[in-house]
């Protein structure tokens, strides 16, 4: 379950939305949370409790620093950012995309439109109706 943003300008209600998550994340999420209570927190930072956002940053930056990329450039928003292009990229519709990321339809053709097309030409490809039959000896029209 997700818990939703407080992000935009209106007044939000707070409130979780179940995400799909893989088979393999599942199981080892569950066996992390064996033996502590339905609503105790089930990632914990050692010695302190709930994650927050700024407290991500540091070990963030160092992994991002030992894969050899640049923590001012490669930020933990990046995730949440490949996510969308991925799922565009797979013809998840964008409203289900823009649910998943507590995000507006609006505000993703706003910031994805330029990445995603360089990848719509595969897309757009399948759905191409190519309706001249070329023979062996290599133009429409000649008898085989």
């Amino acid at each position: 379950m997700m818990p939703s943003s407080a992000k935009g300008r209106a007044a939000k209600r707070y409130n979780r939305v179940p995400l799909p998550i893989p088979h393999g994340l599942a199981a080892r999420l569950k066996r992390a949370a064996q033996g502590r209570a339905d609503d105790a927190p089930l990632l914990v930072r050692p010695g302190y409790g709930r994650w927050i956002s700024s407290s991500l940053r540091q070990p963030f930056a160092i992994v991002t620093k030992a894969v050899g990329c640049d923590p001012k450039v490669v930020t933990p928003n990046c995730l949440g950012h490949s996510s969308i292009v991925r799922q565009l990229i797979n013809s998840v519709p964008i409203r289900v995309t823009a649910a998943h990321h507590d995000t507006s339809i609006r505000m993703i053709e706003r910031t994805y439109s330029k990445h995603i097309n360089d990848h719509s030409e595969a897309l757009v490809r399948r759905a191409l109706l190519d309706a001249v039959v070329v023979s062996d000896r290599g133009y429409p029209g000649a008898a085989a």
